[in-house]
């Protein structure tokens, strides 16, 4: 698929969503429809199924059996490193950030994205997939999914300048409080590649948050895909008191779109460590 013809970054996913519900549904082992089953449920074409389907055979959501089928894969084990105070602290990355905006749209949430920020599947939220670079070079493509309620009025220019939380919080009063942030290991697809300019089944890291206000309820759902190739993770442990340091105000988080939670709000992670860059 040509990732440039205006549609098919969101067909990917309402497709690779479509898939993941089944997954998410069944218990691990159990059968999911062949492709060709899937092209018929979904309306999608046979490569639009493959592609997702190999994307979630290469992240170890799904097993191909030859000659069986494919199955859901065994559970994955979760790691889960947190240091007393349950806060996350994560350095600047260093470069000019900038994004390019692949889609923006508004429709409904569906079923898996809709359980995730608790509204309706007919609810509206507003699709934004972007193109993360730093210093010309692509690093990262980011999919969010916010409530369309709270941003009446976003505007693309908004976006590509990483402002999203500070025009929330200015224009709505929607103050973000609180992340709950998965990192884990996958590799990139053909797609996804061309996009970040790496070769074919790259390795990548898989960052999956959800942004709740001050009030509990969910405002943001995102999964960003960074290059495997310039990115490390490292784990600091809090083993006993500091002195209180002033956060570093300027740069970007890895993850965390430039702009969001600059005013002080917290941070926690499934996965709590400082994400770096590597040169």
């Amino acid at each position: 698929m040509d990732a440039d013809v205006p549609g098919t970054v969101l067909k990917r996913e309402r497709t690779r969503d479509a898939v993941l519900e089944l997954i998410e549904s069944r218990s691990p082992g159990d059968a999911i429809p062949s492709e060709r089953a899937l092209c018929s449920l979904l309306g999608v074409s046979r490569p639009t199924v493959r592609a997702a389907v190999d994307e979630l055979v290469a992240a170890g959501l799904l097993v191909r059996e030859h000659g069986r089928g494919m199955f859901v894969a065994p559970a994955k084990i979760t790691q889960e490193l947190v240091a007393g105070d349950r806060s996350l602290t994560v350095p600047q990355a260093a470069g000019a950030w900038s994004s390019r905006l692949l889609e923006f749209t508004t429709l409904q949430a569906g079923a898996r994205v809709g359980r995730k920020l608790r509204m309706s599947p007919a609810a509206e939220i507003v699709y934004v997939a972007r193109l993360r670079l730093v210093d010309g070079a692509p690093m990262a493509i980011e999919h969010l999914h916010i409530r369309a309620e709270l941003v009446p009025g976003l505007s693309a220019q908004e976006l590509e300048s990483g402002d999203l939380y500070e025009h929330l919080r200015a224009t709505h009063g929607v103050h973000v409080h609180e992340a709950v942030q998965a990192i884990e290991p996958t590799v990139v697809t053909r797609a996804e590649a061309k996009l970040l300019d790496v070769p074919e089944l790259s390795p990548a890291l898989l960052f999956e948050r959800l942004t709740s206000d001050t009030s509990g309820r969910p405002v943001e759902y995102v999964h960003s895909l960074y290059r495997g190739d310039r990115y490390r993770i490292v784990s600091r442990l809090a083993l006993g008191p500091a002195a209180e340091v002033a956060p570093d105000r300027e740069g970007h988080h890895p993850g965390i779109p430039p702009g969001d939670f600059a005013h002080g709000d917290a941070i926690t992670s499934s996965t709590r460590g400082d994400i770096q860059t590597r040169a």
